[in-house]
């Protein structure tokens, strides 16, 4: 079964709740800064652990304590609710990653 991108109303709906991520390029694109590379790092093992569940990969990239990530549904050329379901989840990854 195809998969449908979504809408710009559902795009800018998920845009204005979680007001971290932005459209660039036609995909979801989030600016991650972290206290130092363990914290960035342990993000992004955790990230990977639920992206690889939903069989749904970012593009993203780590220097040090920052990581960049874009989402996008390649199969339907842009972006799905396969892609707001894995920003959201990694929102909730970001809260539990933490140093304090």
């Amino acid at each position: 079964m195809p998969i449908s991108p979504a809408s710009k109303e559902e795009t800018q709906t998920f845009l204005m709740q979680y007001t971290d991520w932005i459209l660039k390029e036609n995909k979801l694109h989030r600016e991650f800064q972290f206290k130092n590379f363990v914290e960035a790092f342990s993000f992004m093992t955790q990230a990977s652990v639920i992206a690889e569940l939903h069989n749904h990969h970012p593009e993203w990239c780590n220097v040090y304590n920052k990581v960049v990530i874009d989402l996008t549904t390649h199969e339907a050329n842009g972006i799905t609710e396969r892609d707001f379901l894995l920003a959201i989840e990694m929102e909730h990854v970001l809260h539990l990653t933490r140093i304090s």
